[in-house]
C-alpha cells in the first residue's frame, strides 16, 4: 500500500542513507527524481493545510454534505446487466428486433397455476382473459401465453401450469422499474390462478433491491471490524478513530461520483457495493499510512508541525504512487466491451483517486488540531511507551524472524510455498463459464422460485429461443426463400421447430401454418425467426447449437442473437480482450516498479508472485461457487455448475492492483536498506521487518471490508468479495512472508540488476525514498 519511509537503521532522521561500497549510485535524497520533486510538493500542502485549517474543515463539511445530499439518489440511476459486449452480432440483432420489430426475449414470464389443467375450457377461457389483460397494461408492449399461442413449450409438463410471455415498451431501466411495479400487481391470487413472476426484468428488480438491502449489511459488518482491527494496530482509540472517518467521507463521496458517472454512461448497480467496499478499504489503508508515520515523527522529537508535514512528504508520497497501481490495473477492465467491467472500472479509478485524495487532504488539519493527543485512550499504553524507539535494531519482530529463516532455506521454502499455491490453484481447470441469471438471488426469493419453476416443468427452451433476423430480405421470390432457410434451420441437430412468418417448421417441413403472431415476424423490409432448441440457452450445448444456427447459408445478410449466442459472443470478445488487458497491466507494472526500484529483475519478479497470490482465490471460485463445496463458508446460494464468464477478469484487475499496491511498499523499503548498506540478505529482512506489521493491518482491514460483501443474499457478490480477501490475506503472508524473501535471496544481488542507460534513467527520473 503506502510506505512509512523510516530511515534505515544507523542513519540521522532525514539524512540520507550512504549508497552500497561499489555502487555510484546515490540512495535518493527526497529532492532528487521524480519522487523527491513531489514529496517536497506534498510537503508545501500540508503546511497550507495546516496554516488554513479553519477554511479546510469548513470546506470539508460543505463538499461532504452536498456529495451526501447529491449521492444519496445513486442507486435510482444505476443499470442492471451489462455482462455481455456491445457492438457484437447478438447485441445488433437484439436492437434490431426491439427498434423494428418490438420483439425480443420477453422481460417478465408469468407462471399461471391452478387447480384444473390448463386446457379446460373455463381455465383456458380465463387464461386468455388474463392474457388480454396484462397486454392492455401501461407499459407492455405485448402479452402473449400458451392460452393465445397454443405453443407448447409454454404448457408445463403435467398440464396444470401455463407461461405468459410479456415484453416491455421502454430502454432496460425503464422496463426494470415497471417490472417491479406490474409484478406487484399481478402476482399472488388472480381469479382462479396463482401467479408467480420471473424474468430478466423481474430479476434486475430483484437484485437491485437486494444490492441496496446487502449494501447496508455490509457496511455494519465492515465498519466496526474494522474499528477493532485499527485499535490493535494502534492502541489509541483517538487514532483509530482518524482513519474510520477519512473512510466514511470517502464512502458518502463515493456516492456522489457514481451518480455522476451515470449521468454520462451506464453504470452497473454493483459498482455500489464494490466500489464503496473497495474505496471505504482504501481509504483506511492509506490513512493508516499517514497516521502511523506521524505517530513515529512525534516519536523522533518532531514538533506537530513537522511530524505533520514529514508525513506527507513520505507517507503522503507513496499513498499516491500506491493508488497509481490500483488505478492502472483497474484501467485494463476498459478494454472489454461490457458495461460491467467498463463501468466497474471507471467508478473503480474515481474511488482510488478519491480514497487517496481525501486521506491526504483531510488528515493533516486534523492531525495538527489533535497534536500529541494522538495517542489518547491507549489501550496499549504501558506496551507502546516501553518499546524500542524507532528505528533501533531492537524493534526486530516476527517478520523479521521468518524472513531469515525463510533465506536460510529458500529453496525449501519457497519452493513447498510455490507448489501449494499452484494445487490451489487446479480446480480452475475444470472451470465452466455461463452468463447470470436468476439465480445469483437468493434461494427461494420469488423471482428465482418461479425460473426454477421454469427450469424444471416445461420445455423450457421455448421462452428463450435462438433469434435469427434477417433485416434485408429482398422483394423477389422472399418467401420461397425463407422458406427454404427455415426448413435448413428445422434440420439441424438439437433444433425442435423453427417459428416465422411462415408458420412453424420442423425435420424440414412445415408443421404449423402462420398464426396471429406470425405477422409480428416481418415487416416490409425483413423478417426474423425463433429457432427453439432442445439445449439450455445457458450451457455448452446451447453455443454448440447456436454456431450450428450461424453455419447455416442465409438468403441474406443475417444476425443471430438470442442467450446462447450472446454467451458464445461474450466469450468471443473477452477472448479477444484479455491480451490487451494483460499488455496494459504488465507494462505499466514494470514500468512503476523500475522506477521505484531502479531494477529489470525485481519488477518481473513481483509480477510473478503476484500472479501466484491469486492461484487460491481462482481455486476457491470454481471449487466453492461453482462445484459447491465448502459452501457454509460464504452462507448458502444456489449452485449452478458454472462461473459468471467476466468474474474472473473483474476479480483479476481489481485483486492484482491490491497486491502490486503492498509491494510497491514493501520493495521501497527495501531497496531503502540495500542503497545503504549493499547487503541484499539485511535488506530484504529489513524490509519486511519493517513493513510486516503495517501491511499485515492494511491487509486485514482490506480483506473484512471486501470480505463483508460474501454476506451478500447475492452469490456474484460473495464471490466476489470472498475471493478478493482471499487473494489479500495471500499476498499478505504466504507471498510477502516466504515467497518474496526466498525469492530475493536466491537472485541475490541481481535483483537490483539494470543495463547502464536504465540505470542512468532511474537517476535522474526514480520515484525513491529518502
Amino acid at each position: 500500500m503506502t510506505t512509512k519511509n523510516l530511515p534505515p537503521p544507523g542513519t540521522a532522521d532525514g539524512e540520507d542513507p550512504a549508497p552500497p561500497p561499489d555502487s555510484k549510485a546515490s540512495a535518493g535524497g527526497l529532492g532528487d527524481g521524480l519522487g523527491g520533486g513531489l514529496g517536497g510538493g506534498l510537503a508545501g500542502v500540508a503546511r497550507r493545510l495546516v496554516r488554513r485549517r479553519t477554511a479546510v474543515f469548513l470546506i470539508i463539511a460543505a463538499v461532504t454534505l452536498a456529495a451526501g445530499l447529491f449521492g444519496a439518489g445513486a442507486a435510482d440511476d444505476l443499470a442492471g446487466g451489462g455482462y455481455t459486449a456491445s457492438g457484437s452480432e447478438s447485441a445488433r440483432a437484439d436492437r434490431i428486433l426491439t427498434d423494428r420489430f418490438g420483439a425480443g426475449s420477453p422481460h417478465m414470464v408469468l407462471v399461471v397455476s391452478g387447480d384444473r389443467p390448463v386446457d379446460d375450457p373455463g381455465a383456458a377461457e380465463a387464461g386468455r382473459g388474463f392474457t388480454e389483460r396484462v397486454g392492455a397494461l401501461d407499459g407492455v408492449g405485448y402479452a402473449t401465453s400458451y392460452w393465445t399461442s397454443r405453443d407448447p413449450a409454454l404448457r408445463s409438463e403435467d398440464g396444470r401450469s401455463a407461461l405468459v410471455l410479456v415484453r416491455l415498451s421502454g430502454d432496460e431501466s425503464g422496463a426494470t422499474h415497471r417490472a417491479g411495479e406490474l409484478a406487484a400487481g399481478l402476482t399472488g391470487e388472480q381469479g382462479p390462478f396463482t401467479v408467480t413472476a420471473t424474468g430478466r426484468a423481474v430479476v434486475e428488480d430483484a437484485l437491485e433491491k437486494q444490492s441496496a438491502k446487502d449494501l447496508t449489511k455490509a457496511e455494519l459488518i465492515g465498519a466496526p471490524l474494522t474499528l477493532v482491527i485499527l485499535l490493535v494496530a494502534f492502541g489509541s482509540l483517538v487514532a483509530a478513530l482518524l482513519p474510520l472517518l477519512v473512510g466514511v467521507v470517502s464512502v458518502v463521496c463515493t456516492l456522489a461520483v457514481l451518480r455522476a458517472l451515470a449521468a454520462f454512461t451506464d453504470v452497473s448497480l454493483f459498482a455500489m457495493n464494490v466500489t464503496t467496499a473497495l474505496g471505504f478499504g482504501l481509504a483506511v489503508d492509506y490513512s493508516l499510512f499517514v497516521v502511523t508515520r506521524y505517530r513515529e515523527e512525534l516519536e523522533r522529537g518532531r514538533d506537530v508541525l513537522e511530524a505533520v508535514t514529514e508525513s506527507l512528504r513520505t507517507a503522503g508520497r507513496t499513498v499516491l504512487f500506491s493508488a497509481l497501481t490500483v488505478v492502472l490495473s483497474l484501467a485494463a477492465l476498459t478494454v472489454f466491451p461490457m458495461m460491467f467491467l467498463r463501468s466497474l472500472a471507471y467508478a473503480g479509478i474515481a474511488v482510488v483517486s478519491l480514497a487517496a485524495l481525501t486521506s491526504l487532504v483531510i488528515l493533516p488539519p486534523v492531525l495538527a488540531v489533535i497534536g500529541r493527543r494522538i495517542d489518547r485512550l491507549d489501550v496499549f499504553g504501558r506496551w507502546r511507551r516501553t518499546r524500542s524507539p524507532a528505528g533501533t535494531e531492537a524493534r526486530r519482530g516476527v517478520w523479521h524472524a521468518l524472513a531469515t529463516g525463510v533465506m536460510r532455506r529458500p529453496v525449501a521454502a519457497g519452493g513447498a510455498v510455490a507448489v501449494l499455491l499452484i494445487a490451489l490453484a487446479l480446480p480452475f481447470g475444470h472451470a465452466r463459464f455461463g452468463l447470470t441469471d436468476d439465480r445469483i438471488l437468493p434461494r427461494g426469493s420469488s423471482a428465482q422460485a418461479a425460473a426454477e419453476t421454469v427450469r424444471t416443468g416445461f420445455a423450457g427452451a421455448g421462452t428463450a429461443p435462438v433469434t435469427v433476423v434477417l433485416p434485408d430480405l429482398p422483394a423477389q421470390g422472399r418467401e420461397a426463400r425463407l422458406a427454404g432457410y427455415m426448413a435448413d434451420l428445422s434440420r439441424i441437430e438439437g433444433t425442435v421447430r423453427v417459428d416465422g412468418p411462415l408458420g412453424s417448421w420442423a425435420d424440414g417441413r412445415q408443421v404449423a401454418p402462420a398464426g396471429p403472431a406470425a405477422a409480428r415476424m416481418a415487416d416490409s423490409g425483413g423478417a426474423w425467426l425463433g429457432v427453439v432448441s432442445g439445449a439450455r440457452p445457458n450451457s455448452e450445448a446451447g453455443e454448440r447449437h447456436t454456431g450450428l444456427v450461424r453455419s447455416v447459408p442465409a438468403p441474406a445478410g443475417v444476425l443471430v442473437g438470442g442467450e446462447a449466442a450472446v454467451l458464445t459472443d461474450t466469450k468471443e470478445a473477452l477472448g479477444d480482450s484479455i491480451p490487451y488487458a494483460a499488455a496494459i497491466i504488465a507494462l505499466s507494472m514494470l514500468v512503476l516498479l523500475f522506477l521505484f526500484t531502479g531494477s529489470l529483475v525485481v519488477p518481473v519478479q513481483a509480477l510473478v508472485l503476484n500472479t501466484l497470490s491469486l492461484t487460491a482465490s481462482f481455486g476457491a471460485m470454481v471449487y466453492v461457487f461453482q462445484d459447491g463445496r465448502l459452501k457454509w463458508l460464504v452462507g448458502d446460494f444456489v449452485t449452478t455448475g458454472q462461473l459468471e464468464v467476466t468474474v474472473p477478469v473483474l476479480m483479476f484487475c481489481v485483486a492484482f492492483g491490491l497486491s502490486m499496491d503492498y509491494t510497491v511498499f514493501l520493495l521501497s523499503r527495501i531497496r531503502e536498506e540495500y542503497l545503504a548498506t549493499g547487503d541484499n540478505t539485511r535488506a530484504v529482512a529489513f524490509g519486511i521487518d519493517r513493513t510486516g506489521r503495517l501491511i499485515t493491518a492494511a491487509a486485514l482491514v482490506v480483506a473484512t471490508v471486501l470480505g463483508a460483501l460474501a454476506t451478500s443474499g447475492l452469490s456474484l457478490l460473495k464471490l466476489l468479495g470472498a475471493g478478493l480477501a482471499l487473494a489479500v490475506l495471500v499476498d499478505a503472508t504466504l507471498v510477502r512472508g516466504i515467497l518474496v524473501p526466498a525469492v530475493m535471496k536466491l537472485c541475490g544481488r541481481a535483483n537490483w540488476w539494470a543495463p547502464p542507460p536504465l540505470r542512468r534513467l532511474h537517476a535522474r527520473a526514480g520515484l525513491r525514498d529518502g
